[in-house]
């Protein structure tokens, strides 16, 4: 299924819009497991509505590939370093792919031993992070997830940024399948969205950045040059530090401030990931029903529960297709020489 929409972008079934990203990484290089990993993940987070994390960023994974940050040949090694633990060195190429290969090792270990950890290192970027952590409370787990970057943030005072955005993630489990998911960066506002603000022509909302000067600024344009700051000011920072250690000092992956350019250049990030998926005793039945029923009660005074929108809009986009940005779409038929589909 393709078809026009009214507004600016291509509606593509699912398995559509994944055999394109499929065959066009392909075609620039990836191997079909690393191909199809990505692919998986760019249109999952299309069909919950994280477009900054979909087809525009897979551009960013194309042109690695082509460039060399991506190595479209390496395969991940998967080492058991304890009954709980999970070591993955995905060697220059992506954190989906080794994550693919090990999560129904590490849900197993999980269950078998109460929690199990997986550290992996060198890769690329990681994507979305709330995919990872979503994809164990599906298997009724209790998930935690930390990544670090390339620097991009810096605490207030500071003349250059020393973290990545340091996002984290968690996700629970509720009768009726995932019932939680909050994914959010350690920055005021991810990477991506004051990138999609400057090719908007948009101004950003103030505390989010610095110039290069170190001013603070409303300028996507201008924070781009400088760096983004964090939420809530030393607390903000204090998280994502505790993320670096859990991403990078635990997996043996670059610390933010060694990893090379996400953007530019012919070196890998070489980043790290950490994820914690913790079963519950007696398995997750009586407590996916609690989560349930608590959630159900805080909404129901007002509290914000984040995840059912995206598992709502997640549903609709598999019945009704996913409205992908046509120009992000044509920019990959450029690269990768497969027609956009029709």
């Amino acid at each position: 299924m393709a078809r026009t929409d009214s507004r600016p972008g291509i509606t593509l079934a699912p398995e559509v819009a994944q055999a394109f990203a499929t065959a066009a990484l392909e075609a620039c290089g990836a191997r079909p497991g690393m191909a199809a990993s990505l692919a998986r993940a760019t249109v999952a987070a299309e069909m919950r509505g994280n477009v900054n994390c979909g087809f525009g960023h897979l551009n960013d994974y194309i042109d690695a590939l082509v460039a060399g940050r991506i190595r479209g040949a390496a395969e991940p090694v998967i080492e058991a370093t304890a009954p709980g633990a999970l070591a993955v060195d995905v060697q220059g190429g992506l954190a989906q792919h080794g994550f693919d290969l090990a999560v129904d090792d590490l849900a197993a270990r999980a269950k078998a031993c109460g929690a199990a950890t997986l550290a992996l290192k060198g890769s690329y970027t990681t994507g979305e992070l709330g995919d990872y952590a979503l994809r164990l409370a599906e298997r009724g787990l209790i998930a935690f997830a930390a990544t670090n970057g390339p620097p991009l943030l810096g605490p207030e005072g500071v003349p250059v940024p020393v973290y990545c955005t340091n996002p984290m993630a968690f996700a629970a489990p509720g009768p009726n399948g995932p019932a939680l998911l909050i994914d959010q960066a350690s920055s005021a506002s991810a990477f991506v969205n004051i990138r999609g603000a400057a090719a908007r022509g948009e101004n950003i909302p103030a505390g989010w950045a610095v110039d290069k000067t170190g001013a603070p600024t409303q300028d996507p344009a201008a924070a781009l040059e400088g760096h983004l700051l964090p939420f809530g000011g030393a607390r903000g920072a204090n998280i994502a530090l505790m993320v670096e250690i859990l991403a990078a000092g635990l997996s043996g992956a670059n610390w933010s401030l060694d990893a090379p350019d996400f953007l530019s250049g012919s070196e890998s990030p070489g980043v790290g990931l950490f994820v914690l998926a913790i079963a519950p005793r007696g398995g997750s039945e009586g407590l996916a029903g609690r989560i349930g029923a608590h959630l159900e009660r805080l909404a129901g005074l007002g509290v914000h529960v984040p995840g059912p929108s995206k598992f709502r809009a997640e549903t609709a986009a598999a019945e009704k297709g996913i409205v992908v940005d046509r120009a992000a779409l044509e920019k990959i038929a450029a690269r990768s020489g497969i027609a956009v589909p029709a």
